[in-house]
Formats: C-alpha cells, structure tokens, sequence
C-alpha cells in the first residue's frame, strides 16, 4: 500500500513527464504517460507509458531513456521537491494488454 506522499508524488511525476515528453518529442508518435510508481522511500520512480502508433514504440522508449537527465532537471525547475528520485522510462505493457482484451471481447 502507497503512502499519501507517495501518491503525490508519483501523480506530480507523471503529470511532469507528460509536459515534459510532449514538448521535447518530434511529435511522429503520440506518447501517453499512463502512471508513475514511486520507491517508498521516495529515491526511485518509473514512469510508464504509452505510444502511438505502435511502430514508434522502440525509438520512444529509447528518446525517453536517453533524455532521463533532461527530465530530472525539468523536475528539479518544476516542483519543490528536496530530493528528486532517479527516474526511470518503461513501456506500459498493461495498457497494451488491456486494449487487446478489450479487443478481443469486441469481437465475441
């Protein structure tokens, strides 16, 4: 179970990484950040996300990967947080897996 602060501070997280991706990509694909997950003790986060359209998923992941200290300084400017955590960028697969279901479940 996810402490309050760990809640704010993952939705404050993902809020950032949306501005953040959306401004910084090259606009081919549509990045969705979906939800953060923040340590316990508030050190580490991983964002995920989502992109459209499929093809782009590899060369998001990599841009959101390689422009990690980029963000990191964003958060810093954007937030009064007194210790950032070290962000990392992941695929949400889950929302991937759900909109097959969803999928296949229109089909019956």
């Amino acid at each position: 179970m996810s402490s309050r602060r760990q809640t704010q501070v993952a939705e404050l997280i993902a809020r950032l990484a949306g501005e953040f991706l959306e401004r910084e990509s090259n606009h081919q694909s549509l990045i969705t950040v979906t939800r953060a997950d923040v340590s316990p003790d508030l050190k580490n986060a991983t964002v995920y996300f989502s992109v459209l359209p499929e093809k782009f998923e590899q060369s998001a992941l990599m841009f959101a990967k390689r422009v990690r200290t980029d963000f990191r300084e964003h958060l810093k400017k954007k937030s009064q947080m007194k210790f950032l955590p070290l962000v990392d960028f992941e695929l949400d697969l889950g929302e991937k897996h759900r909109q097959k279901i969803d999928e296949l479940i229109r089909r019956i």
